[in-house]
């Protein structure tokens, strides 16, 4: 298949089958895609948190308004935003820029001076949803690369953060949970993989000046 066909392919899954698992290289690829993604700066203000422990992700459940697809999943995937998105956390990226690229030091300070000035000025508010945006970059990269690898995701908004955030000690890794992937293989008789693809045709759906 090509890419599109691969896209074509994926839906949100309803009903996993909780007995079928992942690669762990197939989940490190997916992971890498979203490590790939385009951030803005490139400062990538968020993390991967991969639930696979059964256990904790049956307790999820009801911090996810019951839905199964948590816990019969194979694994779960919560793009958690950076709350510590700072002057040091900017300062060592410029330093992993420069090292990485064989750069003398300080040779990018005047960009490092313009993130910390740009970004720091935002108000907490605004640097939450600013950050917010560049993880879901990263969800719809790896959402392609699940689709890619015929492995089956459902993106979901559906939970509670704070819940997330308590039960597995996110807020002391400076994080929050912003939305969650759980990725496996759909079950035999989840009825929504029937459903025939609905979009709105694309002469419709795009503006060309």
């Amino acid at each position: 298949m090509n890419f599109n066909s691969h896209l074509a392919w994926r839906y949100a899954v309803k009903k996993f089958d909780s007995n079928r698992k992942v690669s762990e290289t197939t989940i490190n690829s997916i992971l890498e895609a979203g490590n790939l993604a385009p951030t803005s700066y490139g400062l990538q203000p968020f993390q991967f948190v991969v639930v696979e422990d059964r256990k904790i992700r049956e307790d999820l459940v009801a911090s996810s308004y019951a839905q199964r697809q948590v816990a019969d999943s194979s694994h779960l995937i919560i793009v958690a935003i950076r709350t510590d998105v700072d002057e040091t956390f900017i300062q060592n990226f410029v330093t992993l820029n420069e090292t990485e690229r064989g750069l003398p030091g300080g040779s990018m300070k005047g960009y490092g001076d313009m993130m910390i000035g740009s970004i720091g000025g935002m108000k907490p508010e605004d640097k939450r949803i600013w950050a917010a945006k560049q993880a879901y970059i990263a969800l719809g990269f790896m959402l392609a690369s699940c689709a890619v690898h015929e492995v089956d995701s459902c993106p979901m908004e559906g939970f509670k953060p704070a819940d997330y955030n308590e039960k597995l000690g996110l807020a002391t890794r400076n994080l929050h949970a912003q939305v969650l992937l759980p990725v496996g293989y759909r079950a035999e008789d989840d009825a929504y993989q029937s459903h025939k693809k609905v979009r709105r045709p694309l002469q419709d759906h795009v503006v060309r000046m």
